[in-house]
């Protein structure tokens, strides 16, 4: 499982450690580790290019100990100084390995060829979003030159994910010790590029944040007993479509109907239910369930729907139209899978708000409405009321197509009827749904179908739990 931790735990687990090795210890295990991905993504040393930009930070400490191995290794160095202090340990080992020293950002005749590759280390993970003028400056300088972020891109919201004014966009981020939340949540994780953890031996506490891997999933997910029977292995319930939205019901059924728990419901609108059992013959009608999938489509009487199902006593999953009817904590335990947009109005907020803070509106709606909240985007959060959050980063762009969400929700809703609570059930069938989409699109385009029945293919390459 990936984990993210805070600044303030990161650095307290840095200071144990610290105080039981030799001064600068830690520096030179973060150094080699940077280095030596910095010698992958060039594929060797000799010759290449590289220019650091220098903070006043340990973290321009780590790019000027990682240049001084690289400049060892045959690349030519330079350390762009974008601050009056700079660490001493670290430009000595540099200028002893070759590398140059200039103050600030060289006039462009008195540059070196164009880099092979740009080490930031501008800004470690006590930096506020944004970056002065000089960074702002030399990053222009050095415009489409591939970027190592040192740690975090520097200029992202190290604790939030969030941004504010110019940072940097990486095409590898090396962090060490753990992740941290911006490279997880968006906007920030989009500007980390691909992440490289690099293991620096801290003791960490439990983390902020969660993101499973395929064998948490396999863990997690729940398998039938040798002498399973289909109720014992959970029955969902699906209310959702309309005559406008008749699509709706066979999707959010086709996400429920994959073999996960024991039986699929359908009720409400006839000849809704019946284009339902034309596309899906095993699902059957109205009857005792242990949990409910609700919404997805369900246009006006999408209030009724949610009425019925939180009447019944089971969890409930609230998608799309009932979402709008969601006016305090429901009466069962829940999981809200709204968008952005969505979010946005059970907030009173505006959806460009959401998307530029996505994890604190998020936890703010689970508080709210006392629920589990799954807010869809590129990478998908997961959050309840207390305890740590998840983020699901499995997925592909294509995934973003009309009626995805419908699976999404009858899949989650069969994961608790199966058994899960409601924030494993909300993350594993995230991840699922995510894994399935990159199966089925291969590289390619494809429609919400193509993920439903893409699912029991992922779960047979799931490694035992």
């Amino acid at each position: 499982m990936r984990q993210a931790h805070t600044v303030e735990q990161v650095r307290a687990a840095e200071a144990e450690l610290m105080a039981r090795l030799p001064t600068g210890t830690l520096m030179q295990r973060a150094a080699h580790g940077l280095a030596h991905a910095v010698l992958d993504l060039l594929d060797g040393g000799y010759g290449r290019r590289v220019v650091l930009l220098v903070g006043s930070g340990d973290n321009g400490g780590d790019a000027l100990h990682a240049g001084a191995l690289l400049a060892r290794r045959g690349c030519r160095v330079e350390a762009w100084l974008l601050s009056p202090r700079a660490h001493e340990g670290g430009l000595a080992a540099l200028r002893a390995a070759g590398g140059r020293v200039v103050r600030g950002v060289p006039d462009a005749p008195s540059r070196p060829e164009r880099p092979d590759v740009v080490l930031d280390g501008i800004v470690g993970i006590g930096g506020q979003p944004g970056l002065r003028a000089e960074a702002v400056a030399a990053l222009a300088a050095l415009a489409g030159v591939p970027v190592v972020a040192v740690d975090v891109p520097s200029g992202v919201g190290v604790d939030t994910g969030e941004l504010d004014g110019p940072h940097v966009r990486a095409a590898l981020t090396v962090t060490f010790g753990t992740h941290k939340v911006a490279h997880l949540v968006d906007p920030a994780a989009a500007a980390c590029g691909v992440l490289h953890l690099v293991d620096i031996g801290l003791d960490l506490p439990a983390p902020v944040l969660e993101a499973l891997q395929p064998h948490d999933v396999a863990r997690l997910l729940p398998r039938p007993a040798p002498d399973a029977q289909k109720y014992a292995r959970g029955v969902v319930g699906v209310r959702a479509g309309s005559a406008r939205y008749p699509g709706a019901a066979v999707l959010s059924v086709a996400g429920a109907a994959t073999g996960l728990c024991g039986m699929v419901r359908v009720v409400g609108d006839p000849a809704v239910t019946a284009q339902v059992r034309e596309a899906h013959p095993e699902v059957v009608g109205d009857g005792r369930v242990q949990a409910w999938v609700v919404g997805s489509g369900a246009d006006d009487a999408a209030a009724e729907a949610l009425a019925a199902a939180t009447g019944d006593g089971v969890p409930v999953v609230v998608d799309a139209d009932a979402l709008a009817h969601v006016s305090g904590p429901l009466p069962v335990p829940a999981v809200l899978t709204p968008h952005a947009g969505e979010l946005a109005a059970m907030l009173g907020v505006t959806r460009a708000e959401v998307e530029a803070a996505p994890l604190a509106f998020a936890r703010r709606a689970a508080t709210t409405y006392d629920a589990v909240v799954l807010l869809k985007g590129r990478h998908t959060l997961i959050v309840g009321p207390t305890g740590p959050g998840r983020v699901t980063t499995a997925g592909t762009p294509w995934l973003a197509t009309a009626g995805a969400g419908d699976v999404l929700g009858g899949l989650i809703g069969a994961l608790l009827a199966a058994g899960l609570d409601p924030f494993d059930a909300a993350s594993v069938g995230s991840w699922l749904h995510g894994a399935a989409a990159t199966l089925a699109s291969g590289g390619g385009p494809l429609v919400a179908g193509d993920v439903a029945r893409a699912l029991p293919g992922v779960v047979r390459t799931l490694p035992l739990g």
